[in-house]
């Protein structure tokens, strides 16, 4: 095959297939660079909306409470657009000429929804569920960043699974007592704050179970009970209240208040957390 081939051919050869293989790596980590870019996934974006409406100013300006506009999110998997009633509740007494409020008042005339642009919009396919999430100790910042930060909303996080399932596969890290759910500012235990929490014994939601504070508990604590075994008592009867004394905890690093939580919150083990089944059904 000389006469064909010149002694170059080989070297040729060679070249080109390690060319097309770099190719294919450089295509392959592009693609994942891309797919992981904000131009994808919407991290940090800004929406445009009907109305400038400014967390910032309503939460950390004005005091008002997640659940105040977020009615469901305590038990709804979807944490709820506020009716326009919500707005007019405050508005229909102050700023009620501003030019930004315009499509607030003709909503509220008309009837017809404010058409807000959603932020954080999953896919079809993926079941989340808001409810069982505040529920079990995850604050709202841990997903949505400083909300009370931002005078525009915008995606804090990718949402990707690869970011849910961190998550999922260690909880702990995350996990906060149900008090501060809404504290925007939390931060974990510390040597310097620590935490103080107790089992209350109690049986049924998880923010029943545990009770946690950031001043040191002085003096015996008790949890009161209702008794209320079905066939205990005639109709009418007042249940007795049993008392049960409390034994804190202090916690001064979030590894430990997250290994106490999850235990007490009946957090499933990661591997039952980041099975398929649990967001794809």
């Amino acid at each position: 095959m000389a006469q064909v081939f010149d002694r170059s051919s080989n070297a040729l050869a060679r070249a080109s297939l390690v060319i097309t293989g770099l190719i294919v790596i450089a295509l392959g980590v592009a693609l994942n660079q891309l797919q992981r870019s904000p131009w994808v996934t919407r991290q940090g974006q800004r929406p445009d909306q009907p109305v400038p409406f400014s967390h910032r100013h309503h939460v950390e300006g004005l005091g008002v409470q997640c659940q105040y506009c977020h009615t469901s999110v305590e038990k709804s998997m979807y944490a709820g657009i506020p009716p326009t009633k919500t707005c007019m509740n405050c508005h229909a007494q102050i700023w009620t000429n501003a030019e930004m409020l315009e499509p607030v008042r003709q909503s509220w005339a008309t009837g017809e929804s404010v058409k807000w642009t959603r932020v954080h919009d999953l896919p079809d396919y993926v079941y989340f569920n808001h409810e069982i999430h505040v529920n079990k100790g995850i604050g709202c910042a841990s997903c949505h960043g400083r909300v009370d930060e931002m005078p525009l909303m915008y995606q804090e996080n990718t949402l990707q699974m690869e970011w849910c399932l961190n998550c999922h596969r260690n909880p702990g890290k995350n996990l906060r007592p149900t008090s501060e759910i809404y504290n925007m500012a939390w931060t974990g235990p510390t040597s310097d704050k620590p935490v103080y929490c107790a089992d209350t014994g109690v049986s049924g939601p998880t923010s029943q179970g545990v009770v946690c504070s950031t001043e040191k508990p002085e003096g015996p604590k008790v949890a009161l009970l209702q008794e209320s075994a079905p066939g205990a008592r005639s109709e009418g009867a007042v249940a007795p209240v049993i008392k049960l004394p409390l034994n804190y905890v202090k916690f001064t690093s979030q590894e430990d208040l997250g290994k106490f939580l999850t235990d007490k919150y009946h957090i499933r083990t990661p591997n039952e957390l980041s099975s398929c089944e649990v967001c794809h059904r």
